[in-house]
Order: C-alpha cells, then structure tokens, then sequence
C-alpha cells in the first residue's frame, strides 16, 4: 500500500536531474539481441540411436536454457545439413556451442572442423566470435588443434559430480570465472558443484542397421551391450602442456581428479581467442533433472547462471547484425522439444531434427 505521508513523494526529473532520460532520448538496445548457434549430436538424444546413418541428429533443450537464461535466442546448426547452409547460419549468429555428446569421428566430426575454422577465421578478421566447447565439444577441439586422433586419456568420471581446483599461475581475470563472486569461487575448489560425465562411443560391439538402433531403446539389455562399447574420455594438464599445439593454444585454468584419483583438465581458454572449453556440464546444474548426482544447490545453479552469463556477455562483443527476418526464420522456435525425461535418465527435453 502506498503511504499516505505527506513527505512520501515519487521520484521526479527535478529531484534526480542527472539521472532522468525521457524515452525519447533512449537509444536503440543494439548490443542487446545476441544469437548463438548450437551444433546438433548424432541420435535423437532420446531412444538410443547411436549412428550417423540414422540422419538423426538433436539438441538437448538444457543448452537452450542455458543460453535463453543469459539473455540470448539459439539457431539450430544441423550438422547433416550441407556445409554451404551451416556456413551461411554462422553468419546468422555471434558465437557458437559445441555440445557433449559421444561421437568423435564421420561426418560429425569433420563438420565440427569446419565450424572451428571458421570461427578462428572470424576472429582473426577481428570479427569477435566466442565459442564455448563442452565435454565432447572440448575433447573435440583438443583433438583437432593437436592434430592428434589418438590424444586423449581414459578417465572414470562418469556420472560424477566434482570440484574444481584453480591454477594458481593463470589466475581467473579474463575467463569465464572473472565475474564470479568470490565465496562462489572459493566454494568451487571444496564443494562439488560441477557435472563431470565424460563419454564418447568408440565403436559397437557388432555391426547394426537404423532398424537395429531404432529399436535400442525398447530393449534395456541391447542399450547396455551398446553402453559397454562407451569409454570415458579426457587430457591431463601434462598432456596438454606437454604438447606443442596445445600449449600454444590453451591455457589450462582448472584441473579436476576422477574416482582413481587421476587428475584432468576440466576447463581451459585459448590464449588469444574467445573459446572457452569445459570437460565438465555447466548447462545441467539448473536444466537436467535425470540423474540423481547433478548438483542442483543454490550455489551449484549459480554456476550455471555466471557460466552462462560470461558466454553472452561475449557474444554482445561480436559486431554481426544480421537481418532480423533472417534470424527469426531460422530460430529454434521454428521447432518443438520433445518430453523424453519420463525414464529418469539421460536428458529431460530435446530438440530433434530428421
């Protein structure tokens, strides 16, 4: 209720003079409308396709949340789309995510490449071009800047909550953890408030059809024979360090252990490009809710908030003002997710494209 005392008064122009604007004078928000392109996965994320040949391919819903809960929209870049259309997309958005996932070689694979190159190509023309890679996303990009297939480590950190522990010669100003308040930074390093779930598919135990993986999902024993061909996948700081390309390109920033007390990368930045790589899930502390380990604390959904809040911040820096209409076709909105979060497992929502 309003109060009724004679010295209550609004504020007015004359009583905060330099702080008045009339809408007229506000000009037009044009740093405020960011986009980011989002790779689809192989699959369909939901009932267990596991091969490129199905012509799947999905987005979980979670890294549209995330990216929404900064303030930005999301483009679909389908990776089973020709290449000449992907590349037109980028031109549609100011930065760009790879998402975790299993497949690491193919079609996939090679278009992944492609979408790096060009945001390499994008920034060194001083176009500024963000690019958060995570899990698979970052296994990907260490495997493609070391020109090594063969590069990354077997880690146990399936399903496994964790710290993460800061290097002390980097420091965090001008990373993904510059803004974080600092309890939150400390409470990073002892409690386990990130989602470490590193997993890539190698191969199947036997060769199968689009029939074979379509039906997958209805036999739980023929989803764990195809689980057991998953391994879990990672690099340690003295892989990365000790490798030419890699240590001229990242700068390792946290390292994490898995359950045999083996010691990771969890995130790393690139010198001198916006790109940032997560071995671990930013998105699922506030967005996934199948698996019993993700932390869902206050702090745990803090992270996720600041992490997105970084990435947006930096996709504000890029100068691509594409056409609006252009944008608007191409939204995720032109799609609906589907519910898949009914098994208690895997992802709650995903975004399929056929």
């Amino acid at each position: 209720m309003l109060s009724t005392d004679p010295d209550f008064s609004s504020p007015s122009k004359s009583s905060y003079p330099h702080h008045f604007h009339s809408s007229d004078s506000c000009s037009a928000p044009d740093l405020h409308r960011p986009v980011i392109g989002i790779l689809s996965h192989p699959g369909d994320g939901a009932s267990g396709r596991l091969m490129n040949g199905t012509n799947v391919s999905y987005i979980a819903a979670s890294y549209v949340k995330f990216v929404e809960s900064a303030g930005a929209r999301v483009i679909p870049l389908v990776y089973t789309d020709p290449l000449d259309i992907i590349m037109n997309k980028l031109e549609l958005v100011n930065g760009v995510l790879f998402t975790g996932g299993w497949a690491k070689q193919g079609l996939y694979f090679e278009v992944v490449q492609a979408i790096f190159k060009k945001v390499l190509e994008k920034n060194d023309a001083g176009q500024y071009f963000p690019c958060y890679a995570i899990c698979l996303g970052f296994e990907l990009l260490t495997m493609i800047v070391s020109k090594d297939n063969n590069i990354l480590e077997h880690y146990g950190a399936s399903l496994q909550p964790s710290t993460l522990q800061f290097v002390d010669s980097i420091g965090v100003k001008g990373t993904v953890f510059q803004s974080f308040p600092p309890e939150l930074l400390r409470k990073l390093s002892t409690d386990c408030l990130v989602m470490q779930n590193h997993k890539s598919f190698v191969a199947p135990l036997f060769p199968f059809s689009p029939f074979v993986a379509s039906i997958a999902h209805a036999f739980e024993w023929l989803f764990q024979l195809f689980a057991s061909a998953m391994q879990q996948f990672g690099i340690s700081p003295e892989t990365l360090r000790g490798n030419q390309l890699l240590s001229k390109f990242f700068d390792v920033i946290t390292t994490s252990t898995d359950r045999d007390d083996k010691v990771y990368v969890s995130t790393a930045k690139a010198q001198h490009y916006p790109i940032t790589g997560f071995q671990w899930h930013p998105e699922k502390n506030a967005f996934e809710w199948g698996y019993a380990m993700i932390p869902h604390s206050e702090d745990a959904v803090q992270v996720t908030q600041n992490v997105a809040n970084f990435f947006i911040s930096e996709a504000r820096k890029s100068p691509n003002r594409p056409p609006a209409q252009d944008v608007l076709n191409n939204l995720i909105y032109n799609y609906s997710p589907t519910y898949c979060g009914k098994q208690g497992k895997g992802y709650d929502e995903v975004y399929i494209f056929t």
